[in-house]
C-alpha cells in the first residue's frame, strides 16, 4: 500500500496517538497544534507511546498551523469540538483540492462544521473507542482493545477512505468503513454521555467507576436514555451492543481517565456541549425526559464555571 500524506489537527491524547502510530507505519505524518508545552516537548524529544504492543520514543514533524505546508491526502481532526471551526480556519491553507477531511471527535454535529471548509464529497466522519491518555507533554499512553467505523458524509463509497481504513488498521488502529457509522456515533455519544460525565463529576477513573455498583447502573442508566433519543431520531442503535462496550470499558479500562475528568482537572472548557448537551437539546425536540443526562449536563456546566 502506497504511504498517505496525513496530517493530525489536534495533537493531543487521541492526536498523537493516532498520528505516531501511523507514522511508525511509514505514512508521511504532521501532527498540528498550538499546545506550547506539547510542541516543545515532540520537538525535544519526540512523542512516547506507550501501548499494548510496549514502549518506544517516534520522531515526527509537529507544527503550529501557520507553520505547515503541506496540502495532506488526509486532515483529520481531534480537536476538541468547540475548538473545530478556529482550528480549521487556522489550517485552511492545508485543504487542497484533493485533501480529505475526517472528523474521528466526540459528540454530535462535528459534519456540519466540516462542510463549512470542504465539499461533503470530499469529508468524512467516524468514531473510535480508542482509549488515550496524555499523561504528559509529548507523552501518549493507550491500553485495551478498540474499534474504529467511518463512512463518507454523503454515504457513498470512496477508494480513499477505504485506503485510509487500511492504512489505520494496518497501524494497530482497527478500522473499517461502515455504512452504519451514524448509528456507532450515536452508540460513543451514548457511551461518552455516561462514562465521560459520570467520571467527570465522581472524579473517578474507569475502573473505579466500574468498581462501585452504583457507578455501574447509573451509567448504563444515562445510556439507556442516550438510546432512547437515538430512536426517536430513526436510527437502528443497539441497546446490547452499546451496554455491553459499557462493561467492557469499566472492566478493561481501569486507569484510563476519559477526556471530560483530564479537562476539569487541568481547569479547561469541556466537550460537555457536543455531548450532553446535544442529546438534552435533541431529546426536547422530540419531547423525551433524560433526567440523568441533564442532571450530568448541569454539574458538569457547574463545575465549568468554578473554575472561572
Amino acid at each position: 500500500m502506497s504511504a498517505l500524506r496525513i496530517s493530525i489537527l489536534g495533537a493531543g491524547a487521541m492526536g498523537s496517538l493516532f498520528g505516531g502510530l501511523l507514522a511508525e507505519a511509514g505514512h508521511a505524518v504532521e501532527l498540528i497544534d498550538v499546545n506550547p508545552a506539547q510542541i516543545a516537548a515532540v520537538r525535544e524529544h519526540g512523542l512516547l507511546i506507550r501501548n499494548d504492543a510496549g514502549e518506544r520514543r517516534l520522531k515526527l514533524p509537529i507544527l503550529r498551523p501557520e507553520e505547515a505546508r503541506t496540502q495532506p491526502d488526509w486532515l483529520i481532526v481531534f480537536t476538541k469540538a468547540m475548538h473545530t471551526q478556529g482550528a480549521l480556519a487556522a489550517a485552511r491553507h492545508l485543504i487542497g483540492p484533493q485533501t480529505r477531511l475526517l472528523s474521528l471527535q466526540n459528540g454530535l454535529g462535528n459534519a456540519e462544521k466540516l462542510m463549512a471548509f470542504a465539499d461533503a464529497s470530499r469529508i468524512a466522519i467516524g468514531m473510535t473507542t480508542v482509549p488515550a491518555d496524555l499523561v504528559a507533554p509529548g507523552e501518549v499512553h493507550s491500553h485495551g482493545q478498540s474499534k474504529t467505523r467511518v463512512v463518507m458524509v454523503n454515504g457513498g463509497e470512496n477508494a480513499a477512505l477505504a485506503a485510509l481504513a487500511v492504512a489505520l488498521d494496518t497501524a494497530g488502529l482497527p478500522c473499517a468503513v461502515d455504512p452504519d457509522a451514524v448509528v456507532a456515533i450515536w452508540e460513543k455519544v451514548a457511551f461518552n454521555v455516561a462514562l465521560n460525565s459520570l467520571c467527570a463529576v465522581t472524579q473517578r477513573t474507569v475502573g473505579g467507576l466500574g468498581a462501585a455498583a452504583e457507578g455501574r447502573e447509573l451509567a448504563h442508566a444515562v445510556a439507556g436514555e442516550v438510546l432512547a433519543v437515538a430512536q426517536a431520531e430513526g436510527l437502528a442503535v443497539s441497546p446490547e451492543r452499546t451496554h455491553a462496550t459499557i462493561d467492557h470499558a469499566l472492566d478493561h479500562h481501569g486507569e484510563h481517565k476519559p477526556s471530560m475528568l483530564q479537562d476539569l482537572l487541568a481547569k479547561r472548557p469541556t466537550e460537555i456541549e457536543t455531548l450532553n448537551g446535544a442529546v438534552v437539546r435533541a431529546a426536547e425536540a422530540h419531547g423525551i425526559e433524560v433526567p440523568r443526562a441533564t442532571m450530568l449536563y448541569a454539574l458538569v456546566k457547574m463545575a465549568e464555571q468554578d473554575m472561572r
